[in-house]
């Protein structure tokens, strides 16, 4: 089993992917840091948005609920998109099947459950 320390220095050290496999067709590495750019993109909204409700949503207690809930919510898809970069750039390198991901979908329920609590602050 690989340590928790390997994976996260996989993260920040582009030199431990590379180290393995052969180079992929350039595109697909490409396609690869775009994706994960767009997931660093949903994580830097999620935060803005906690910041904004914080900043403007009536209701103490409920506020600072749902802004505490966005920013971890929001790092938690900096952390993951992190992940998904490296294992998807390793699996691509060796020549295997991209990794699955069942996040995108957890994600959208996360965020369609984080409406409907918005909803209810707001018209309650």
């Amino acid at each position: 089993m690989v340590s928790m320390w390997a994976i996260i220095r996989r993260w920040f050290d582009p030199r431990e992917v590379r180290s393995v496999g052969t180079t992929p067709d350039y595109r697909f590495s490409l396609a690869n840091e775009r994706t994960f750019l767009a997931w660093l993109r949903t994580a830097l909204a999620l935060v803005g948005g906690g910041l904004a409700i914080a900043q403007f949503l009536p209701g103490h207690r409920l506020r600072v609920v749902i802004a505490v809930s966005l920013f971890a919510l929001g790092g938690l898809v900096a952390i993951r998109a992190i992940d998904h970069w490296a294992r998807s750039e390793r699996a691509m390198r060796l020549g295997e099947a991209l990794p699955p991901s069942r996040f995108p979908g957890i994600l959208a329920l996360i965020v369609a459950a984080g409406a409907v609590a918005l909803l209810v602050a707001t018209f309650l």
